[in-house]
């Protein structure tokens, strides 16, 4: 299944972009987004346990079953002042 992704803070830094399409299998957790992206960039992995993660405008819980279409947004911590 096709999901978008939005990426903010160190995930956007990291990856490159605001945003990207990814292909999951069905049945996927939004958690599964997380975890291909530090698996592909391992230097995320200290965001792992701090992110936070939002499906179709709305924050959700790690374990969440993700439809196709939907738009997972990933959160890190962010500092500013």
């Amino acid at each position: 299944m096709q999901v978008s992704v939005k990426l903010f803070a160190a995930y956007q830094e990291v990856v490159g972009a605001p945003e990207l399409s990814m292909e999951l299998d069905a049945g996927a957790v939004v958690a599964a987004v997380r975890d291909r992206l530090i698996a592909q960039h391992p230097e995320l992995e200290r965001w792992r346990e701090v992110t936070r993660f939002g499906v179709n405008l709305e924050f959700v819980e790690a374990n969440t079953p993700l439809s196709p279409g939907d738009e997972v947004v990933l959160i890190p911590p962010v500092s500013g002042g």
